[in-house]
């Protein structure tokens, strides 16, 4: 792999000969995603996407039978050496001491897979964005039955997921808020939301930290203003094909960072914001799949938020497994003068 400049990869994280030796010590052979968020302890929690065992076909995902599948699972980090990879301090197990399903599938309904898009901790409750996927189909393109909000209050030991945390998706498939990213703010935890599949635009809403599992508290932006309980009125504050997005907020710029996986691209962009209702600067490839084939995810560390080096997991289709990132702003920066942040 040769990125573009500014951007290293660490370290494999998960799998066969990773930092983590995840198929012999968890029975983690491939998965896919690894999106991270902080305690007040300043602990780091790193959720997976669909996970395999000793079965992996051993190309991209699948399959479930004889795989030991599971939707995703939790690992816990107290590392702060980033430049020499992302150790896990613990795996949520099952009794066989293999990594744990921490949100299972909801037998009720026609449901692929439960895939984690974003997690957020407020005091000591965790909450996860996710999405419950009714149909995979091709080149970035599915379908959701709705997303929703799960809540942990055992530090992500278990989830439940409330029925009045849910954003039903409808006929024409359009909701415009069916994969999400936490942004925490002072007052308001924001959700910048973005149709199922990988090829809508961004918007936006906001709800007091108190109201995060009620569906009902949710303000969207429209353009002008916060407009209560209707997403439909939300306007895209990013355009583009936005998917897979991780945002936070930089101290050391004094702006939002996102990143998020371009499908027309075929690359990981980063983009920079003084606000959240924008503007948003185009995005600045900072991977592209030339370099990385089969690139998705991007999920920012939030060590990140201290300096001028960026730190973010990035998935790989054919092997199938997760990777750390390091991106060094200052170096984009120098080359070229449209880069995406302003010190």
């Amino acid at each position: 792999m040769t990125p573009p400049i500014g951007t290293t990869l660490i370290a494999k994280i998960t799998g066969h000969d990773s930092a983590n030796d995840t198929a012999r010590r968890f029975g983690v052979h491939a998965t896919d995603l690894g999106l991270l968020w902080a305690d007040a302890a300043g602990r780091t929690f790193v959720l997976f996407g669909d996970t395999y065992g000793e079965g992996w076909c051993g190309d991209g995902a699948g399959p479930s039978e004889g795989s030991d599948w599971r939707c995703n699972f939790l690992a816990v980090s107290t590392d702060r050496d980033l430049d020499n990879g992302l150790r896990f301090d613990a795996v949520i197990t099952g009794p066989g001491g293999h990594a744990r399903q921490v949100l299972d599938r909801d037998p009720r309904i026609d449901e692929e897979t439960v895939i984690p898009c974003s997690g957020v901790a407020i005091g000591d409750t965790h909450y996860l964005h996710y999405m419950s996927v009714r149909a995979w189909g091709s080149r970035g393109r599915w379908t959701t039955n709705y997303s929703g909000i799960a809540v942990s209050t055992d530090d992500g030991e278990t989830w439940d997921k409330p029925m009045s945390a849910r954003w039903i998706n409808r006929a024409e498939r359009d909701h415009p808020f069916q994969m999400g990213a936490f942004a925490l703010g002072e007052n308001y935890l924001y959700l910048l939301g973005t149709p199922n599949g990988r090829w809508g635009s961004a918007s936006l809403a906001r709800v007091a930290k108190d109201d995060v599992l009620d569906t009902r508290a949710y303000d969207y932006w429209n353009g002008a203003g916060w407009y209560p309980r209707d997403e439909f009125r939300a306007v895209p504050v990013m355009q583009g094909n936005v998917a897979e997005l991780s945002v936070i907020y930089s101290v050391h710029f004094g702006r939002w960072l996102a990143i998020h996986l371009d499908e027309a691209l075929g690359a990981l962009v980063l983009r920079s914001a003084k606000t959240l209702t924008g503007p948003w600067s185009e995005g600045r490839v900072i991977v592209t799949s030339q370099d990385s084939p089969g690139l998705y995810g991007g999920f920012i560390h939030p060590a990140s938020a201290h300096g001028p080096v960026i730190y973010f997991t990035m998935s790989l289709w054919q092997s199938y497994n997760v990777y750390l990132m390091r991106t060094d702003l200052g170096a984009l920066a120098a080359e070229g003068s449209d880069a995406p942040v302003e010190a």
